[in-house]
């Protein structure tokens, strides 16, 4: 059986594989395990310093000749409400998110897999099965809670929880200094409502009422259209040699559809 040190993180490099965000390019990680007592420590330092997490696996692009790959942070205090925004926060006023520790569901994975064949059934992940997905919310030393997203029920103000069929969730880690979106889906099908951009809405919110300053997304591509949504959520911050710093503005007053 491999054993993975807890104490001293020991650093890996995968080998080439094509990008999945830039056509015609390869890419390389660097990753490490997230095991043991100093798990949460580790996922705090790492995320701060670009790294994702996936289960137990922290990691972050390692391509020699393309730094495309950026992370990204919403500025909690001070992100911009725009019309759009305020609008499908008003059209989503019905759906209430209920977070809880990270347990799987045949709900949930009936979704996942409705939303991969849906919007992305070429991708790494089409092939996941049950047990697959499990482990992906269940695997993990790190504090992590689970967000379900149904529609306000006639008990909600009571229980805060809804009540329905199941419309997105959303794993999160949850950080010193802001929650971490690790990876979410919605239902393809309610384009309307433009799930996934409800979701970081709703994460905005939730780190202000937690006190916390940022919310990170993860990689924002350029050159990528599947990544351009990122950059509607200002002002935020990207990490660059010299460590975070403001992002250029922009003057979108329109959450991506479907998103």
């Amino acid at each position: 059986m491999t054993r993975h040190p807890t104490d001293t993180p020991q650093f890996y490099l995968t080998a080439p594989a094509p990008c999945p965000y830039l056509d015609g390019r390869q890419e390389r990680k660097v990753f490490t395990h997230l095991v043991g007592s100093k798990a949460q420590t580790l996922n705090e330092v790492l995320t701060q310093g670009g790294f994702r997490r996936s289960q137990n696996i922290a990691y972050r692009p390692a391509c020699e000749d393309c730094k495309a790959c950026v992370s990204v942070r919403v500025r909690v205090d001070d992100f911009r409400w725009t019309r759009a925004f305020r609008r499908l926060r008003r059209k989503n006023a019905d759906i209430i998110g209920t977070a809880a520790a990270p347990a799987p569901s045949s709900q949930q994975y009936d979704l996942f897999r409705h939303y991969l064949d849906a919007r992305h059934a070429d991708g790494g992940m089409s092939d996941m099965t049950v047990l697959d997905y499990a482990m992906m919310v269940e695997d993990t030393h790190v504090e992590t809670m689970l967000v379900e997203y149904r529609k306000r029920g006639p008990d909600s103000f009571l229980n805060g929880r809804g009540d329905g069929p199941l419309l997105a969730v959303a794993l999160t880690d949850m950080l010193s200094d802001g929650l971490s979106m690790v990876y979410s889906f919605f239902d393809p099908d309610r384009r309307s409502r433009s799930l996934g951009t409800h979701l970081i809405l709703d994460h905005i919110e939730r780190a202000r009422a937690l006190g916390l300053p940022y919310v990170y997304l993860g990689y924002w591509v350029r050159g990528s259209p599947k990544m351009d949504y990122k950059s509607r959520f200002q002002p935020q911050e990207l990490l660059g040699p010299e460590g975070w710093v403001p992002a250029p503005p922009t003057d979108e007053d329109n959450p991506p559809t479907g998103q």
